[in-house]
């Protein structure tokens, strides 16, 4: 079998093209093609320098079995050498423009990707929450056993933590003494706020509770103060006005309004919120720091262990299986309330889950914006959903202490001027 052999030569006379010389004013050396033909810029000729060639390459072609001379042909298609330096400066220029260009793009389209899938993540909130607060009203008012509706939430949320935890889907944390010391107080508070949201969901209408549960920056700004020295600003202390006045209008015009109810959701503003001032007084070291979901997951199974045997003591076992046989008997669709307590207790720890999962991608304010329409979305859908009759003013006010919680969000990060010495 015959070889092929590929090499650079001086044209040969006969070979030349009648235009070669005229062509040779815009060729260019290019060490980079020079280089792909004739295995390094050091194997051309010592005359090449100084000769120009138009934008050809040359390649023998092997002879057939007939023939024993070789003939050359020229390739086309390839750019042509020369001597010129600036020549082989732009086109290294030209490459090198269309990098950015690519890096560009790549960013758009991860811009693009990143906002898609924000925009899924708020969607899911939202969605989670709806369904949550359809459900647990659907349960509380057939089932007036809220104790023992937050504890099953606890328990379902505390097994699909420990489901995760167990199949690595999220990484099980490493936790101190000393951490799970300084938890406890926040799992406290978080285990008296669900507690109190249910039962005021139990007592009166959706919307109702989640317009009380506006006024949770006012008592953000109160604890604050008193427990953490942090002075609002002007702006924060104006925005409070419109919240408080606008939950007080709601409250004269509820048709569904009982006492029990407005307190329960007062005090579960009092506990979420407490829950955040103390978890910046205890989890201040940085060694005692942990990411979000992660601290979410622990006070969950910690909430079970506090709510079992407070449920216990307040309203019995309520959720054996002889209860459950006696509540039929009379008139109780048991099937139908396990179904539901057991989709709100998933809606309950998915939508909080999601919600810690967009805090570790935004700003907390951006956070405050969203769950403030998240709220908005709530009371609408609950209305349409369980037909509670609103009146004009009730509107407004819910409109107005909305609007102050949209109000405050904002002002939020407004820091006060310096003072000048």
């Amino acid at each position: 079998m015959q070889s092929t052999a590929f090499r650079l030569s001086p044209p040969l006379p006969s070979l030349r093209s009648p235009s070669l010389h005229s062509r040779r004013s815009g060729a260019c050396y290019d060490a980079v093609r020079a280089s792909a033909v004739a295995g390094s810029p050091d194997d051309v000729p010592p005359g090449l320098a100084a000769r120009c060639f138009p934008p050809r390459r040359w390649s023998s072609v092997s002879p057939s079995s007939s023939s024993s001379s070789s003939r050359l042909r020229p390739w086309s298609g390839v750019g042509g050498f020369g001597c010129e330096r600036e020549g082989r400066s732009r086109s290294l220029e030209a490459r090198a423009t269309s990098v950015p260009e690519a890096a560009g793009d790549g960013e758009k389209s991860g811009s693009v990707a990143r906002t898609l899938e924000l925009g899924l993540l708020f969607g899911f909130w939202y969605l989670f929450n709806i369904y949550f607060n359809i459900y647990n009203k659907q349960v509380l008012k057939v089932y007036h056993y809220p104790a023992t509706v937050t504890m099953v939430q606890f328990a379902v949320g505390s097994v699909l933590v420990l489901f995760m935890w167990t199949f690595n889907l999220y990484k099980r944390p490493n936790v101190s003494r000393s951490q799970l010391v300084a938890i406890v107080p926040l799992a406290v508070v978080h285990t008296l706020g669900n507690l109190f949201t249910n039962m005021s969901l139990g007592k009166v209408a959706v919307s109702f509770t989640h317009t009380i549960k506006a006024m949770e920056p006012f008592f953000s700004v109160i604890l604050s103060a008193m427990f953490l020295a942090e002075i609002p600003t002007l702006w924060v202390v104006g925005s409070l006005v419109p919240i408080v006045g606008g939950v007080a209008l709601a409250s004269l015009t509820e048709a569904s309004f009982n006492w029990v109810g407005f307190w329960s959701a007062m005090a579960s503003n009092l506990s979420n919120q407490s829950r955040n001032v103390l978890s910046k007084k205890v989890m201040v070291k940085k060694e005692e720091s942990m990411d979000n979901i992660t601290l979410f997951s622990i006070i969950t199974i910690m909430s079970f262990i506090i709510q079992f045997p407070a449920t216990c003591y307040l309203e019995g076992f309520k959720f054996t299986p002889g209860y459950f046989e006696l509540a039929a008997k009379s008139g109780l669709n048991v099937k139908q309330v396990l179904v539901r307590s057991l989709l709100a207790a998933l809606c309950f720890h998915a939508y909080q889950q999601v919600s810690y999962m967009i805090l570790q991608r935004v700003s907390p304010v951006s956070h405050s914006v969203g769950n403030c329409v998240k709220r908005v979305v709530v009371i609408v859908s609950s209305v349409l959903f369980f037909r509670t009759p609103v009146s004009p003013i009730n509107s407004i006010g819910t409109g107005i202490a909305l609007a102050g919680v949209f109000l405050y969000s904002r002002v939020k990060k407004i820091k006060p001027k310096p003072k000048m010495a």
